[in-house]
């Protein structure tokens, strides 16, 4: 067997120094904003060794945050830590008056925290260590092969069981048949956004860190379709064990160390992985999306990406003959987009 040459090794040691100080650097970070957070209602006294943790970053998610709160206390997460980036709508309100929810608010920008990742760090830092951590944006709702009779219990100690130290699930992004500026029924996510892409999808390794890149799906067939490596990235690890060393990268794209990178290798990954029902086009994503043109908070280059929001406020309609029907995640699991289903056996 040959052996890898010294310069290689060398270039190896240099790219492992460099993401261990990256690393360190976002732990710095992520103490630092903490500091800026501001207690509005700290219950975290009630968490209990074992309890699954919630840890979100939110703005304005009135419309969301009572399905949310019911789907992972039914998942079986046991305390909900949010921080709530001056909310106008309502929803810091809704929040402390939860008993399993503990909240901190800040003013600050949500780019500049590399969006939200710093104060969410900051409580995974404080709260997550030695617990199974769910961490999510609120318009993204789990669910795994088995979820409607196996919570969350179950298949963190199935993981355990095999020394997995977390999963991965892609943001499968649902919409409705109709233009986006629709009424709203009054029904669940499901119900107000039906239809989904069942693919194409690619994955890419993306190195130095290992970690995957995920695209394709609705939103670049509709909005990026001539320019595809624009798309936005779908695959991500929202549930793992957490340690005080490990950090989020790009959103909860990727992580650090890169080992954690390996777990989940996208659609068509037999292991046990999840998809996030993203309910991103309910109704008033126009004006939502002219808001952000106007707040150019969501993107590292907000001007690459004002085409995609100025086309949201037109209110398209991203229904096609290709679209199905969401019907749960055995539909999910026979067509590829979740893995594991055996993993009750």
């Amino acid at each position: 067997m040959n052996r890898p040459g010294r310069p290689v090794l060398l270039r190896r040691a240099w790219s492992a120094w460099r993401l261990r100080w990256k690393r360190r650097k976002l732990i710095w970070r992520a103490i630092r904003a903490g500091r800026a957070l501001a207690p509005l209602a700290d219950r975290t006294a009630a968490i209990r060794p074992g309890d699954i943790l919630l840890f979100a970053t939110l703005r304005n998610e009135m419309q969301r945050l009572p399905e949310f709160l019911a789907h992972y206390r039914k998942l079986g997460v046991r305390h909900f830590l949010v921080v709530d980036n001056a909310s106008t709508d309502g929803s810091a309100e809704f929040l402390r008056a939860q008993p399993d929810v503990s909240l901190w608010s800040t003013p600050a920008s949500y780019r500049e925290a590399r969006f939200g990742l710093d104060w969410m760090g900051a409580l995974l830092l404080r709260h997550g260590h030695g617990h199974w951590c769910v961490c999510v944006d609120a318009d993204e709702l789990l669910v795994y092969p088995h979820c409607d009779s196996h919570d969350l219990r179950a298949l963190t100690e199935h993981l355990d069981a095999r020394g997995i130290p977390g999963m991965g699930a892609l943001m499968l992004d649902l919409y409705p048949q109709g233009p986006l500026d629709r009424p709203s029924a009054g029904g669940s996510v499901t119900e107000e956004l039906p239809f989904f892409d069942a693919g194409p999808y690619r994955c890419q390794v993306m190195q130095p860190r290992r970690n995957r890149w995920v695209q394709g799906g609705v939103r670049e067939r509709v909005f990026f379709a001539d320019r595809p490596q624009r798309a936005p990235t779908l695959n991500k690890l929202p549930l793992i064990r957490w340690n005080w060393r490990y950090a989020y990268v790009n959103s909860t794209h990727s992580m650090l160390p890169p080992r954690l990178n390996n777990l989940y290798d996208g659609p068509g990954d037999p292991r046990p992985s999840g998809v996030l029902l993203h309910s991103k086009f309910l109704p008033g994503i126009g004006e939502r999306s002219a808001e952000e043109l106007e707040r150019r908070q969501h993107f590292a280059d907000p001007d690459a990406y004002a085409g995609y929001h100025r086309a949201l406020t037109e209110a398209p309609v991203l229904w096609h003959p290709g679209s199905l029907r969401y019907r749960g995640w055995r539909q999910l699991a026979e067509l590829g987009l979740m893995g594991g289903a055996g993993w009750t056996d």
